[in-house]
């Protein structure tokens, strides 16, 4: 089989099988694949040929990014040696390969203090940014997702986000009735009609808003920390894990939560057990 036909079935595997995000991934590289090696039969690819192609795939790209395309590569040799050929060598698996496109470092996360937080979005004077701010903060939506917001996407204390990042056909946000009302009442205020934007801005434009509510109260602050503060602080205020994944940050599996929950600090460690055992 050469590597044209095996593109076409892998890609159609999946279009049938997975999430919409990713097919789309999956077909960026599969394609970029089959236009070096088009012709040539699948299982004359040699390590050798990956590493030129990788290489030339990830220059001057982030190690998650050369990590995430290698192992769609070694997913797609997978896929022919399971559904066709058992004793199909997988090129991927070549000690230099699985060196030079490992797994990055895990990244630890500074999450930000409850008193950081309520201090930035007081001190954003504007209704809009400290309501963009909020939703962020207190419902951990993606900065991509409050954008979206539309008035006809609210009804109660619900917002249905369309077409989400999971590639499901929609998700439902939960926000408390205080930030319903704050947004209701900004949208009656502003005259924003059921099908137009609450929040007109370009993403360049949210992250500044973030960022210099950030700089009023002496921290760095980018959009997606408010999200990982979201989940840490229901974390430490006792909601099970289950609910921080499922409801607030929406993931499919508890590993991904896993990732966006701070570690404990020496201070907040000593705030637990003084609560707990002081006198």
């Amino acid at each position: 089989m050469n590597t044209s036909n095996a593109v076409k079935y892998f890609l159609e595997y999946h279009e049938n099988n997975s999430k919409r995000n990713t097919i789309k991934y999956y077909k960026y590289i599969a394609n970029q694949f089959e236009k070096s090696f088009g012709e040539k039969e699948l299982s004359s690819i040699t390590s050798e040929d990956l590493l030129f192609f990788l290489t030339n795939l990830t220059v001057g790209a982030k190690q998650s990014t050369k990590n995430g395309r290698y192992t769609v590569m070694k997913a797609f040799f997978n896929f022919f040696r399971d559904t066709m050929d058992i004793n199909m060598p997988n090129p991927c698996n070549s000690l230099l390969l699985r060196k030079t496109f490992k797994p990055a470092k895990k990244v630890s996360w500074h999450i930000l203090d409850k008193d950081v937080v309520d201090e930035a979005i007081f001190r954003t004077s504007k209704t809009k940014n400290r309501l963009l701010i909020e939703l962020m903060a207190r419902a951990g939506m993606r900065i991509s997702e409050v954008l979206k917001i539309r008035p006809m996407d609210i009804d109660g204390r619900k917002i249905t986000l369309e077409a989400p990042k999971s590639g499901k056909q929609h998700e439902i946000v939960y926000i408390s009735q205080k930030l319903v009302d704050k947004i209701q009442n900004y949208i009656r205020s502003n005259n924003i009609k059921e099908n137009e934007r609450i929040f007109p801005l370009s993403y360049s434009g949210g992250r500044k808003i973030v960022g210099k509510a950030g700089e009023m109260v002496g921290v760095k602050i980018r959009p997606h920390d408010l999200r990982r503060f979201a989940a840490t602080y229901a974390s430490r205020s006792g909601v099970p894990i289950e609910i921080i994944s499922k409801v607030i940050l929406r993931h499919s599996n508890l590993a991904t939560t896993e990732l966006y929950l701070g570690k404990v600090t020496d201070n907040e460690a000593l705030k637990w057990i003084e609560t707990l055992y002081g006198y």
